[in-house]
């Protein structure tokens, strides 16, 4: 399911028009978003958390060279599956 399927099926649920569930969608994203550039974490009960974590500098070795190379510390966006959708997908 792309984006614009997924704006579909919602719209369809919620009752919603196209334009309105894209708007809704278009802000609900750019929350989350601007929630984990400030490094908190988003947390839907039974869905899941949005947070991110640090992963630290490490030594990598290119593949087609051999050279080792140095990587670089960063933060990273991760997602933590809730109880309710993990035993939906079981």
């Amino acid at each position: 399911m792309n984006k614009a399927d997924f704006i579909t099926a919602s719209a369809q649920k919620a009752g919603l028009t196209k334009k309105d569930m894209t708007a809704a969608l278009e802000a609900t994203l750019e929350t989350i978003t601007e929630t984990l550039a400030k490094k908190d974490s988003v947390a839907f009960i039974g869905f899941g958390t949005f947070c991110t974590s640090q992963r630290a500098a490490r030594q990598g070795v290119n593949p087609s060279t051999g050279a080792k190379l140095q990587i670089a510390a960063t933060t990273v966006a991760k997602f933590k599956v809730g109880a309710t959708l993990k035993a939906a997908v079981k």
